[in-house]
């Protein structure tokens, strides 16, 4: 989110205040299919091109490891946050922006000052629609940062999330009723409670800061 966020916005931004209408037509379709590629591509993606690229940096990383997957998931929801934002950016009347470029506004504080200000609500949608993607995450995870269950705030070491520990366990093998059956049952309450808190949280924020035109 920390990686994905900025990028997202800031795209959302240039294609919402500076970006050209034509190249507005040829980016944003371009981020809407980036958008519905399969999280096992952004997987091996993440093990065969962004990890090595992490070796060359940090000698000591291991082959799966949290940095890399953490970066394929940024990459996957930034396009759902940049399409999302740059929505909620363009609906904003056009009379307030004319407005504020009345009063002398540059581009950057008009959007920066009063487009984003506007869209706020639905801008913090995306985020929290970008981010419970990011929680739920399965396949990207579970190839990038490895099935190793290791409790760590080492980013350059292996782990596993909730996610690939469902998968790792899940098997025909699982007996009913057993300790392991139940673990699966309440990691997976754990992670949907997790994104019922986010959305709870994002329903707060986006009613006190609704604009309504």
């Amino acid at each position: 989110s920390i990686f994905a966020i900025p990028i997202g916005l800031g795209s959302a931004v240039y294609l919402s205040e500076y970006a050209s209408e034509k190249t507005r037509k040829i980016v944003k379709p371009l981020l809407e299919i980036l958008a519905g590629i399969p999280s096992i591509v952004y997987g091996y993606f993440a093990l065969t091109f962004i990890t090595p690229i992490l070796k060359n940096i940090f000698p000591s990383i291991n082959v799966f490891n949290a940095l890399s997957a953490s970066i394929a998931v940024g990459i996957m929801i930034i396009p759902m946050i940049s399409s999302l934002s740059e929505d909620a950016m363009r609906s904003v009347p056009k009379e307030i922006k004319e407005g504020a470029y009345a009063l002398g506004s540059t581009k950057f504080e008009v959007s920066t000052k009063v487009v984003i200000p506007a869209a706020l609500s639905s801008i913090i949608s995306s985020f929290v629609l970008a981010i419970s993607r990011a929680v739920g995450e399965t396949m990207i995870v579970t190839l990038a940062a490895g099935s190793s269950p290791n409790l760590t705030l080492n980013p350059l070491e292996g782990v596993q999330t909730m996610t690939a520990f469902i998968v790792q366990v899940a098997s025909g093998d699982v007996t009913h009723g057993g300790l392991i059956y139940k673990t699966i049952f309440a990691v997976g309450m754990l992670l949907f409670l997790l994104t019922l808190l986010m959305n709870i949280i994002a329903r707060m924020i986006i009613k006190k800061y609704r604009e309504e035109y």
